[in-house]
């Protein structure tokens, strides 16, 4: 079992900064893929960002240019979401997720509980 644990949300002026960041632990050997969602009220939860094991990335048309996902060096099992620029339609409920492998080699797909992100002047 994993267990994804997110932080770092808040309320932020339209134009200013927030890292997100997401923690994993349990019995894990591997992380294959780092994802970010977000989900804002009333519409659908949309993806914002994809990392690799092998540090590729993808972002979605929105986040592309204004936010960053990192992996913490020190950390193996934490990454962050570096968010700049940030817009009111930024504003949503922010999820970590994650495809991992356990140490019996199953593979299984994780959520965190999400932090909440307000952009508003």
């Amino acid at each position: 079992q994993v267990q994804l644990v997110e932080s770092g949300g808040g309320l932020v002026q339209p134009g200013g900064s927030l890292r997100l960041s997401c923690e994993a632990s349990g019995s894990i050997d591997g992380i294959d893929v780092w994802n970010w969602y977000r989900q804002a009220p009333g519409k659908e939860r949309e993806f914002v960002v994809v990392m690799s094991s092998g540090g590729d990335t993808r972002y979605s048309d929105s986040a592309k240019g204004r936010f960053g996902i990192l992996r913490d060096r020190a950390k193996r099992n934490t990454v962050y979401l570096q968010m700049n620029s940030l817009k009111p339609e930024d504003t949503a409920v922010y999820y970590c997720n994650v495809v991992a492998r356990d140490y019996r080699n199953y593979v299984g797909n994780y959520w965190g509980q999400g932090t909440q992100v307000t952009v508003s002047s």
